[in-house]
Formats: structure tokens, sequence, C-alpha cells
């Protein structure tokens, strides 16, 4: 896990070891989660009737961690699978695919270098699996909306981490996400960046992608 060159909270650079696990093809969209809202009477998502994200096929935006949290216990219940939201080890594993220690899912070729790059994302983010997939048959992963993962944010968390199954400090004040974003200059992210945000904010380029184990 981790960069060399990235951002401080990318340092130091180690290897870690985690059971095997399943995440989602595709992050969350609008159309998997209206399901959710229609039987557990929850709260739409707030960009609803925006057209720019309401997309059926497009990913599910704005939804806090909680409400991603919430949609996970949901499924889960109507599964008996035990479906949550990936730790940033778990994450950060299946976004490099077969490229250990590269910058981005394909290699270290630049963003721009991708198909159609230019054109895309111009007014929200793209309906999902548009594009080919990365080696592990993982869609969007590094770009279109951030992600929401599990663990609590701590900058300097790698300094202490355990080897086997990090899950992140046990309390925070923010939650790790990880992915790029359609609204960003730049809109993929590199696999081993990190982000966050408090937990109850809602924003319109966060979204999710569910995990469980196996």
């Amino acid at each position: 896990m981790g960069s060399p060159t990235g951002q401080d909270c990318e340092r130091p650079v180690h290897r870690v070891w985690i059971d095997a696990f399943l995440l989602g093809a595709t992050q969350v969209t609008n159309a998997e989660y209206e399901r959710f809202v229609s039987a557990s009477s929850s709260e739409p998502p707030p960009f609803l009737n925006d057209a720019n994200l309401n997309h059926p096929h497009q990913p599910v935006t704005g939804v806090s961690w909680f409400d991603a949290d919430r949609y996970c216990q949901w499924l889960a219940s109507q599964t008996s699978r035990a479906f949550r939201l990936p730790t940033e080890a778990e994450w950060e594993r299946a976004a490099r695919g077969d490229f250990e220690q590269k910058d981005f899912p394909w290699g270290n070729d630049p963003p721009q270098s991708l198909p159609d790059y230019a054109t895309r994302w111009q007014t929200g983010p793209e309906p999902v699996a548009r594009y080919a997939p990365n080696s592990l048959g993982l869609y969007n992963i590094c770009e279109n909306v951030h992600e929401w993962c599990s663990d609590w944010y701590d900058v300097n968390y790698y300094a202490t981490s355990p080897e086997r199954n990090p899950r992140g400090p046990e309390q925070g004040r923010r939650k790790s996400s990880r992915g790029g974003s359609w609204r960003h200059h730049v809109k993929i992210a590199r696999c081993s960046a990190r982000s966050s945000i408090p937990p109850e904010f809602h924003y319109a380029d966060y979204g999710f992608r569910v995990a469980c184990g196996v």
C-alpha cells in the first residue's frame, strides 16, 4: 500500500495481507439505490431531481457514509450475505489489480492517455461500465465518483497499521474515501491516493460500492 511519491498520508509504503473478499463490479447505481429507498422508506438521495445526476445507470451520489452503511445493512438483510463497505486496504488491492506499485489500474501511463478522456465527465458521473474494467473485472475503479470506505481516516495511520487486515483507527472525525471524481481537474485518481470527509456530508461526487467476505 502507499506511494513513495504521493501525499504524505500515503507513506510509508508497506506490504499488507488481507483475507479474500468480493467487491462490487460497479459503483452502486441510482436504480439499485432506489430499490433500497422504496423497500426501507429511507430518504432518497439529495440529487434525485438533477438531470445531470439521476440517470438510473449513473452511480448514486450525495449519499453520506451513514446512508451507504445503511444500504449495505439492508442488502445484507435481503441476501443473507454480510455486505459492507470495503476497507481502504481492500479497495487499494482491488484497484491495483495485477499491477503492484503502479500508479493506476492500467499501469503508469497518465489518465489523459485513455480513450475519450477529454470528452468524458462533462456535467456529472457517467453511467457505470461504459468502458473496459481493470484486470479484476472492476469498472470505474479510481474514477467517476469518490467511494466511501469503512475506515475512519488518520493521516498517520500507515506508520502504525497492522500487517494483516488493517481496518483503520478505532475512532475519528472523518471517514476515508478512495477514487477519483468527475468534478476534479484530473478525473482519475492514483490507486494509492487517499481522501476523506466527515461521514455526515452529502457531496455530488461521492458514492460507493459494496464488499463482502468470501
